[in-house]
């Protein structure tokens, strides 16, 4: 299992890339293996402002719909409009081109509350 140590991580299995004041934001590794063959991601939230640990979109596997929590406070100032053509990115490269969105962030305290790569792992596999 794929888990970089340069991001941060949420217990819902979204992970969070930190550049200054904006959040790159997707989802791990695990999660789109526990999905499986994603086919379509819907985000409604551009350009609002989404608290943390409130629905910012949802992923489509052929199983299952899976709502996608925001892992901090902030605003949606991009989609990752290359998933609408290719949705199956989240599984095949879910921490490169597979990204969600990105976020301006409010409160970058909130920073502290994210899973280290090592606190992640032992979640995924306890």
């Amino acid at each position: 299992m794929n888990i970089p140590s340069e991001l941060k991580y949420t217990k819902d299995h979204e992970w969070v890339k930190i550049e200054g004041d904006i959040a790159t934001i997707g989802i791990t590794d695990f999660a789109q293996g526990e999905l499986g063959d994603i086919v379509y991601v819907d985000v409604d939230t551009l350009d609002d402002t989404v608290e943390i640990e409130e629905v910012f979109g949802s992923v489509e596997a052929v199983k299952t719909v899976s709502d996608l929590f925001m892992p901090l406070t902030g605003e949606v100032v991009e989609f990752n409009e290359g998933l609408e053509d290719e949705p199956e990115l989240v599984n095949s490269d879910p921490y490169g081109k597979g990204w969600m969105i990105k976020v301006k962030i409010s409160d970058a305290s909130q920073i502290d509350s994210l899973l280290s790569d090592e606190a992640y792992k032992e979640l995924v596999q306890s």
